[in-house]
């Protein structure tokens, strides 16, 4: 990268953000990262807890760990590395979390590498395309679907906007030393112009130097042991 890493980060991560039931939630690591060790999903949930705070207004965010079932010992060993780690940092961690709860709402930031983000981002978006192609279908394809669309009309805009990428402009690499918002390669105007306000956003609030000083703590922790309760 022509930025370069923050002092004390091993990767960068993508980080994007997601509708859900309650709000918004930030998913990381959604392809920058293929393979990644324990210390890095560590790491990337220091990464969305700073961002999340920004984006959310929240100082505590819950950080949860993207895996196939909530108890602690399920997952591969990477992920349960990772749990040990996450449980003994001062994060708001609130254990794993299932792929079905990531649009709950249950968690404010969602741990994952890059390989899984990646795949898990690209099936939400086939089905939410799926969905609104069988909807508008179904409206269209029936006397009575056309006659209520009038009244559904302003539902389905609200909608449609929650889950518009271009209402987010693009997704910030967070862990170099500076600040970088990914865009769509067929983004609009308008998500330009809200990338450009989400860059200006977190540029003012210092998130790129809050993370650094973050990682920095983090690295002057004691790892937990299998001695060590985590």
């Amino acid at each position: 990268f022509v930025l370069g890493l923050t002092k004390g980060v091993e990767r960068p991560a993508i980080a994007t953000c997601l509708p859900t039931l309650t709000g918004m939630a930030i998913m990381l690591d959604v392809g920058a990262n293929v393979d990644c060790s324990a210390q890095h999903l560590a790491q990337f949930a220091i990464m969305g807890n700073e961002y999340g705070k920004h984006l959310f207004g929240k100082p505590n965010p819950r950080v949860g760990l993207l895996s196939i079932g909530e108890e602690d010992s399920k997952g591969n060993e990477v992920t349960k590395e990772a749990f040990k780690l996450l449980k003994a940092s001062p994060l708001n961690f609130i254990g794993n979390v299932e792929g079905r709860d990531v649009y709950s709402g249950s968690a404010d930031v969602v741990v994952c590498d890059g390989f899984i983000g990646n795949v898990a981002l690209k099936i939400s978006e086939g089905v939410a395309d799926t969905i609104k192609k069988l909807l508008l279908k179904e409206i269209s394809g029936s006397f009575f679907g056309r006659l209520a669309y009038p009244l559904i009309a302003k539902p389905l805009l609200n909608l449609k906007k929650k889950i518009d990428y271009a209402e987010f402009g693009g997704a910030p690499l967070l862990g170099v030393n500076g600040i970088t918002v990914i865009c769509h390669g067929r983004s609009s105007a308008k998500a330009i112009k809200n990338a450009i306000r989400l860059a200006k956003g977190l540029a003012e609030s210092r998130v790129d130097a809050l993370i650094q000083r973050d990682i920095e703590e983090s690295l002057m922790q004691p790892k937990p042991t299998e001695d060590t309760p985590a």
